[in-house]
């Protein structure tokens, strides 16, 4: 006794600190990290709460309201909740795994939470898995004592965790079924078909699916459709094969391996007639099964990445008596040292894992920092930037609207909300209908009138648009500004902001007066309409080494503007202001330049003496200024400057 009292010490003596250590790196990036796409827009819902939304039922909402209730609101407020649930799930599993393995076992499980790099990472985010893993293991562990105990209360527990759990998303479907198959294949368990507490249960859990129910039978199926037919291609991808080695990397192959092995361990189990060995197997697998059989045809990212992490929690119960039998398995090969080395290496690299998902994620708030060692181009910045954004916008929204509405257009809906979450202004809409789409939030950004129909009631007055230049190529560029400058006759550009050396940049346009076709009715669009410039070079092309005088050429052009002046920079310095105005009939036929007032004089061309620079590695680059006095930075490209040996 005196021999497992220590040997539990022990493992609270490496968990304790290990969850201190997860939960206050939570807690800073909590703080310091902006609000991400996803984020931003269940806070967004949260100030609209109802039953359900187009993406998910009210429960992410209504958590992210609950924290950003406290003032003052910030980042930390809306994930408050999400941070307590998700630093609960070790305890959870622990609650979880006690009657099924132990108190020492359980205690084990409990610090494998914190090496599967997913789950000690859950809870930074406000986002559904979160609930969703939370209501998910309560339910199991309710259903798991019910099964044993027959007791009403566990019963009612298990109903209303698994209601919970389908109002927070689809996904959560996968836990009643996995109980349904449990009981159809575990023989032992069919006397549960008639037993009336078990049905009790499932008229509370069925009150779970009116969130659902409402909002599609409310707004023709729109969001089922979304989950179960737009969001995925459900053509064969050769690319979803390599589902397995994915959730190997992110799980960590030595952890994942040994998923694999419990796996097969409670199979054996559930043969021999184990009841909780079936159980468990019966909500890993069909967690687990789904998303191995479907990843070809679905969508990649989601199936690749977190959609699993559900099916790894039941597992966690068995993993330490798994981890033993490899152990026993191992020493008789080879020696007890060897084999002790190898058990404890496995949760060693899974925290190491989680580790490393902290300092990826984290990275977004010290861009400039880690630039100046990654170079540009290589962080995430979803994350980062608001808070500038927020403090560039403000006065902007002061200097033109100092009696009006504060009206602001964005380019899509995660900056709207930005804008919203900042309090910078109320009145703000989005002309999304391409990344909204994507994310199966269109329907509800219409239900709020937050489209461009609800600019209706704004006839005549002004307004302040923004798009998020670095989240956009040039042609969608050039479709959202004929987009904009057909909603007024005059459309300026008034500002630009770039972010962490150009990773993140906003560009600001000042429409005088809103204008919305009523009926048959005509607008006269905004002439000229501040497109952006567009530009090729030709030569040199990125690695190029040059040597002596070289040919700096190519086109560009701005429609309805026209370009005024193209500088050469090397390493950011301008070094001579290039020919501009060369014939190029062939660009404005391939390109269709319509209105560019000098077309077809669009080519460049400049013979750049490299002689002049030393030898060595340099980034050259155009410096475009439109007839407007816009200007953009185009074409960066490594290059390579050798003169050694050369003579005129």
């Amino acid at each position: 006794m005196q021999k497992e009292t220590t040997r539990e010490r022990s493992i609270l003596g490496w968990f304790i600190p290990a969850f201190l250590l997860v939960l206050c790196i939570k807690i800073y990036l909590a703080i310091v990290l902006d609000l991400y796409s996803d984020e931003i827009f269940y806070w967004w819902a949260s100030t609209r709460l109802a039953l359900a939304y187009s993406d998910l039922p009210f429960m992410t909402a209504l958590l992210a309201g609950l924290g950003s209730g406290f003032e003052p609101a910030g980042s930390l407020q809306v994930r408050s909740w999400f941070l307590l649930l998700g630093s609960s799930i070790p305890f959870l599993v622990y609650w979880l795994a006690k009657p099924v393995s132990g108190h020492r076992q359980a205690l084990e499980s409990s610090l494998l939470t914190l090496c599967l790099p997913l789950g000690g990472f859950l809870g930074l985010l406000a986002v559904p898995d979160v609930p969703l893993i939370f209501f998910g293991l309560l339910a199991i562990g309710s259903f798991e004592r019910a099964l044993r105990t027959d007791a009403w209360r566990y019963w009612l527990a298990t109903g209303l965790f698994v209601a919970l759990g389908l109002s927070t998303h689809y996904r959560f479907f996968l836990y009643p079924l996995a109980a349904v198959l449990f009981l159809l294949l575990f023989k032992a368990e069919h006397r549960q078909w008639r037993n009336t507490r078990f049905w009790c249960s499932v008229a509370l859990a069925s009150l779970g699916l009116i969130p659902i129910l409402w909002f599609n039978l409310s707004n023709q199926l729109s969001s089922a459709s979304f989950y179960l037919v737009e969001r995925h291609p459900w053509e064969f991808q050769p690319a979803g094969l390599l589902h397995l080695f994915k959730q190997a990397a992110l799980v960590t192959p030595p952890l994942y391996l040994v998923f694999l092995y419990t796996l097969w361990c409670l199979l054996k189990q559930s043969q021999a007639g184990e009841r909780q060995a079936a159980l468990l197997l019966a909500f890993a697998i069909t967690n687990l099964s789904v998303y191995w059989l479907l990843a070809p045809w679905t969508d990649a990212n989601s199936t690749s990445i977190h959609w699993p992490l559900s099916g790894y929690f039941p597992l966690l119960v068995a993993v330490p008596a798994a981890l033993r039998s490899l152990y026993q398995s191992i020493q008789s090969a080879r020696s007890k040292q060897y084999a002790r080395n190898i058990v404890l290496a496995i949760p060693a690299i899974g925290f190491a894992g989680t580790m490393i998902a902290f300092i990826g994620v984290g990275s977004q708030a010290f861009q400039l920092q880690l630039q100046t060692i990654l170079g540009t181009g290589v962080l995430s910045n979803k994350m980062a930037g608001w808070k500038e954004f927020a403090a560039h916008t403000e006065p902007l929204l002061g200097n033109y609207f100092q009696t009006q509405s504060r009206l602001l257009l964005t380019d899509n809906y995660y900056t709207a909300a930005q804008a919203e979450f900042a309090d910078i202004t109320d009145t703000v809409f989005t002309l999304d209908t391409d990344k909204a789409v994507r994310d199966g939030r269109i329907t509800q950004i219409r239900l709020w009138a937050k489209d461009i129909s609800g600019l209706a009631q704004f006839q005549g007055q002004p307004a302040l648009f923004v798009k998020e230049d670095s989240s956009l190529n040039i042609d969608d560029k050039d479709a959202l500004m004929h987009t904009v400058c057909n909603l007024s006759e005059s459309v300026t550009k008034v500002s630009d902001l770039s972010l962490f050396n150009g990773d993140k940049a906003f560009s600001y346009y000042f429409l005088d007066q809103i204008q919305i076709p009523d009926g048959d009715s005509k607008v006269e669009p905004a002439s000229p309409c501040p497109f952006p410039t567009h530009a090729w070079i030709d030569s040199p092309v990125a690695g190029q080494t040059l040597t002596g005088q070289v040919a700096v050429n190519g086109w560009a052009y701005n429609e309805d503007i026209g370009v005024a002046m193209i500088e050469l920079l090397i390493d950011g310095e301008a070094v001579a202001t290039i020919d501009y105005g060369i014939p190029r009939p062939d660009v404005v036929a391939v390109r269709n330049v319509q209105s560019d007032p000098q077309a077809p004089n669009l080519g460049f061309d400049f013979q750049f003496d490299t002689t002049s620079l030393e030898n060595g590695r340099y980034e050259l680059a155009l410096h475009l200024v439109n007839q407007q006095g816009h200007s953009t930075i185009y074409g960066s490209r490594d290059v390579v400057i050798d003169n050694q040996g050369f003579s005129d």
